[in-house]
């Protein structure tokens, strides 16, 4: 995998001359300060950069945004036509007078612009923001067509911390930047690796992502081609945020609040913050019924969940069933029938403990229902009936082409057969088992070796053609 990538002016690509090569290499899509300084200021060969500034007047208000997108878009265009090579979008102008245009709109934005006009390949776009600073926000802007980040603040901010004090004395400028770089590097490796790209070329401008609360005007100017499945808000609410996160950078008395830095709990939970469905109050619940038998704990935890939790943190808490004519009692299923189609969520043995794998399957067998394995397999001893009548076999049994722990005695005590291709609830690789993890029973039952870790397929494992899945259904349907 690499996240070198050549970035410039592109030449004829049905036509190339030795201008093909003329372009700029660069090994690592995270710019520090130096770098940038120097790109910005670059003259050689013919190149030259243009800073546009995506900052706008306050006193604009919420129509400022619209009209600083508008003018960025016709800078960029301009900065083509007057045959500059790079574009760097920059924030550094930020102020009390002037408010920042989010660095992901204005990439979008440009890209998308340049792309209609079909310019997009005539110059390389920079991003200089103070607002990038994790592995996320690399991969959106990377993703939806910048060709380099510098995060400016996030880089001065660690040195201010060393600067304080915070960093024990061996920590330098220098191996700073280095350890932030390398550690972005890998974030952004693992998200492409999730996803089966294995180069930053291939990254870029995919916009491989849904968009969750934008509205379509939002979506058609910056993120064109994005899913946004239920619609969201527009450039109103965008720029009126934006003007609150900037008064809290900029109070009209600066005397009255506080120089720390807010912490919303995106992380770790904060009671002014964040929504979070795991929260004190439902793991204590939880934790209260689980050891003590206590069902009114449990109804507490169930309430919570469904009623709080779900309207603060998940969409469905947001929908509501339409009233209707009742059914009648007696044309209902009962219970008893409905149960028996369902299926627990496929759960390696490994990623959770024995007792829980096989509390679901007993729990499934009781009511007439099927647990799914998961890919880790089942240890042979499940498959006996316990002396009390239960049975801690699962009735599906999954295979992620020829896995971890797939035999035929493996297959023939199943009564479903499921065949992974993809990730489920988590994109990509997902479950990883490391390796101190992956004791002497795990290993047994998977096949394995104790000590390895175990990592499940990113999302075309073992899998190349639709012959590859027809054989292997072939072979199981045999087994």
């Amino acid at each position: 995998m690499s996240l070198e990538c050549y970035i410039g002016p592109e030449a004829n690509l049905l036509s190339p001359t030795a201008e093909s090569c003329h372009r700029l290499l660069v090994p690592h899509p995270i710019l520090t300060n130096h770098q940038m300084a120097n790109l910005k200021g670059i003259n050689y060969r013919g190149w030259k950069a243009r800073v546009i500034d995506i900052t706008y007047p306050f006193a604009e208000g919420i129509a400022g945004l619209r009209t600083a997108l508008d003018r960025i878009c016709a800078e960029a265009r301009e900065a083509v036509r007057e045959g500059y090579s790079l574009i760097v979008l920059s924030d550094r102008r930020v102020s009390a007078e002037r408010v920042p245009v989010s660095s992901l709109l204005a990439t979008g934005t440009v890209h998308h612009h340049l792309v209609r006009h079909e310019e997009r390949a005539k110059i390389g776009l920079l991003v200089e923001s103070g607002e990038a600073r994790e592995v996320h926000h690399f991969c959106l802007l990377i993703g939806y067509g910048a060709d380099a980040v510098n995060p400016y603040l996030a880089l001065y901010a660690l040195r201010h911390a060393r600067l304080e004090g915070k960093l024990s004395d061996d920590w330098d400028d220098d191996r700073i930047v280095h350890a932030y770089r390398s550690g972005v590097a890998h974030g952004m490796l693992k998200v492409m690796a999730k996803m089966g790209i294995s180069t930053l070329q291939s990254y870029k401008g995919a916009q491989i992502f849904e968009a969750l609360g934008l509205g379509k005007e939002v979506i058609e100017l910056c993120f064109a081609g994005t899913p946004s499945r239920i619609g969201g808000v527009g450039f109103d609410v965008l720029a009126e945020e934006s003007l609150m996160r900037h008064h809290v950078g900029f109070p009209e008395n600066p005397d009255s609040i506080t120089t720390d830095l807010p912490n919303p709990g995106l992380y770790a939970y904060r009671r002014r913050g964040e929504q979070h469905a795991w929260n004190p109050h439902t793991i204590g619940r939880l934790q209260q019924a689980a050891r003590q038998g206590d069902r009114n704990a449990y109804r507490d935890f169930a309430s919570l969940v469904n009623r709080e939790t779900t309207r603060a943190c998940h969409l469905r808490g947001l929908l509501k069933f339409r009233k209707g004519s009742p059914v009648p009692l007696s044309e209902v299923e009962p219970a008893a029938e409905i149960v028996k189609r369902f299926c627990s969520g496929a759960m390696s043995f490994g990623s959770i403990s024995a007792d829980s794998h096989e509390s679901l399957a007993i729990a499934m067998n009781r009511l007439g229902g099927k647990s799914n394995t998961g890919e880790g397999g089942e240890r042979y001893d499940r498959f006996i009936p316990m002396e009390n009548g239960d049975s801690r076999r699962s009735a599906i049994k999954q295979v992620a082409s020829g896995r971890f722990g797939v035999t035929s005695w493996y297959l023939t005590n199943a009564d479903e057969l499921q065949i992974k291709i993809a990730q489920g609830a988590k994109p990509g690789e997902g479950g990883e088992l490391p390796g101190h993890k992956v004791d002497k029973v795990i290993a047994s039952t998977r096949l394995s070796t104790p000590g390895v870790g175990l990592i499940s397929p990113p999302p075309h494992h073992d899998i190349y053609s639709i012959e590859d899945l027809a054989q292997l259904i072939f072979d199981l349907k045999n087994a």
